[in-house]
């Protein structure tokens, strides 16, 4: 039943916000008493923060599925981007934003265990990039890795980038050939522009 509630609540709060949605709302929604939810969460908290980090579990799980099976550090990037997007739900309710508004411990600890992920899958990615002339051999990849991260917890920072004005597909779309762009070989450079002629076609 636990992980049921998980599943149910991950699926709403990412629909609805993290504010917006009740303990009595997800009783109902999953057809149970709302004292059947206490007995596995003893408060709203404890079930935003369990949430949380099965959501983060999962994206982690996948992103590592991709990395091993991708045929280039190119397009492993663009399939992690479809991939969070996707599981995401294009972050309607702007999760993020409501997490550290509402509950900044839990928005911390997250953010901690964000950077150590993607330091590690990015440091990994940038390596084999260089190892086969795709990406310039010359980066800093300790530096790079680390703007990265900066670069893709800022875009979701709705003080600088409003979401009446862009939406998170075009921001990722939009940084990551930025990123790549600064980095790729000319031979990189080809496998880029095939993407981005894909993706707008």
């Amino acid at each position: 039943m636990k992980e049921k509630i998980i599943y149910r609540a991950t699926d709403l709060f990412l629909n609805l916000g993290f504010k917006s949605v009740t303990m009595d709302d997800i009783a109902n929604e999953m057809g149970i008493s709302k004292k059947t939810i206490y007995v596995h969460f003893s408060n709203k908290t404890k079930l935003v923060e369990a949430v949380t980090f099965y959501l983060f579990d999962t994206i982690c799980d996948g992103i590592d599925d991709i990395c091993d099976n991708a045929p280039n550090p190119i397009e492993e990037l663009y399939s992690i981007k479809m991939f969070v997007m996707q599981h995401l739900k294009n972050e309607k309710a702007s999760p993020q934003y409501q997490l550290k508004k509402y509950y900044p411990a839990i928005h911390d600890a997250l953010k901690s265990k964000q950077f150590d992920k993607m330091h590690e899958s990015v440091s990994e990615s940038l390596e084999k990039g260089i190892e086969t002339k795709l990406f310039r051999e010359n980066i800093d990849v300790e530096f790079i890795s680390r703007l990265y991260f900066n670069g893709m917890t800022g875009i979701k920072d709705e003080v600088i980038f409003p979401k009446e004005k862009f939406n998170m597909e075009y921001l990722m779309e939009n940084f990551l050939e930025y990123h790549l762009r600064a980095i790729v070989t000319e031979n990189g450079f080809k496998i880029l522009n095939q993407f981005i002629t894909k993706n707008q076609s």
